[in-house]
């Protein structure tokens, strides 16, 4: 999820944890700790592209790395705060949580977890909430914000934060049935239109749980298809695209490409570029606007081309639509289910 989610989440858990002890400084150590995992992205200017593909949410968002820095962290703490005598235990619980919330949140996005790193570098995604969610966010920052202005023994403070948190866990827990209800609209429409698919991806479309799209793999390309909630037919229009992966065939085996393609699961197609080499597109991600006619390119799209014998090149493709009050009003029509 975007850094505010996360920042708002720790302060949550951390006044949980320790806010009748520490008041506003446990929000203030939960928020650090609900940031903690993101700081990943500080080693990008080390790592090549698929390297940052495949470090981000690795290590930091790892259960592993829970379990093992949230003990350090608070004996640090304990000791940086010896006055308020919160105990050892009481720090290490606040950074765990806060860790761990994290990072099971992030498990929920498309991009995934590698919750069980290092013993699998596998992303476990859920793919139920979109990466920016306002009725997640706002609601949840409103009651942990208005409860920091309350004495850390008011019981309206405890209210508050509670109340926040059972507010955005419980929109949590609807994304899932919403999203339940979306497969069974996709799998409805799988069987009438003979679609015989190994596996699928179902997914939220930006900043909302109602508008949903779907990427079914077959054995020589994908169906792609958007539903919303609120749509008056279940009837939906799934756009076949073949995978072409007789292209990619002269640059397999090289090590960061297999990487590349464990990351996309399985779900991508390929294109020739039209300068050199080829482009293999994310599904996981789809379309920006693959719900209108004229859709465009794929959000993540990544270019690899031969540079000498037995050596490769990447380099990342980000396709952005132009947001205007137009885009806007379409996009939320379509939500509303008016095609």
């Amino acid at each position: 999820m975007d850094s505010l989610t996360q920042i708002v989440l720790g302060a949550s858990v951390g006044e949980v944890i320790a806010g009748k002890k520490l008041g506003n400084k446990a929000m203030m150590w939960g928020a650090i700790a609900g940031t903690i995992p993101d700081l990943d992205v500080l080693a990008n200017p080390l790592l090549d592209m698929v390297q940052q593909l495949s470090f981000h949410r690795s290590i930091t968002h790892s259960f592993l790395f829970a379990i093992v820095m949230s003990p350090v962290l608070g004996w640090l703490l304990q000791r940086l705060y010896k006055k308020y005598d919160a105990g050892t235990w009481r720090w290490t619980y606040l950074f765990f949580f806060g860790f761990v919330t994290h990072i099971l949140l992030d498990a929920c996005t498309t991009w995934g977890t590698q919750l069980f790193w290092p013993f699998s570098n596998y992303g476990v995604a859920f793919y139920n909430i979109f990466v920016i969610d306002p009725l997640y966010t706002l609601p949840f920052l409103g009651f942990t914000v208005a409860a920091a202005f309350y004495n850390r023994l008011s019981s309206k403070r405890r209210v508050l934060n509670y109340t926040g948190l059972a507010i955005s866990t419980s929109y949590l827990l609807l994304s899932f049935v919403f999203k339940g209800k979306a497969n069974t609209v996709f799998e409805q429409n799988f069987s009438e239109q003979n679609i015989k698919y190994d596996s699928y991806i179902s997914k939220p479309t930006p900043l909302n749980t109602v508008f949903w799209s779907v990427t079914a793999k077959t054995d020589e390309g994908f169906y792609n298809g958007f539903y919303s909630l609120a749509d008056e037919s279940s009837n939906i229009e799934l756009e076949y695209e073949p995978q072409q992966q007789e292209l990619i065939k002269p640059y397999l085996g090289h090590p960061k490409l297999t990487r590349l393609l464990e990351l996309t699961k399985g779900y991508y197609t390929v294109e020739e570029a039209p300068d050199k080499g080829i482009y293999i597109n994310d599904l996981r991600f789809g379309k920006f606007d693959g719900w209108r006619e004229d859709g465009g390119g794929y959000v993540f799209v990544y270019h690899v081309w031969q540079d000498g014998p037995g050596q490769l090149q990447f380099k990342e493709i980000n396709n952005r639509p132009k947001i205007d009050s137009n885009y806007l009003t379409a996009y939320w029509n379509r939500i509303k289910g008016n095609k």
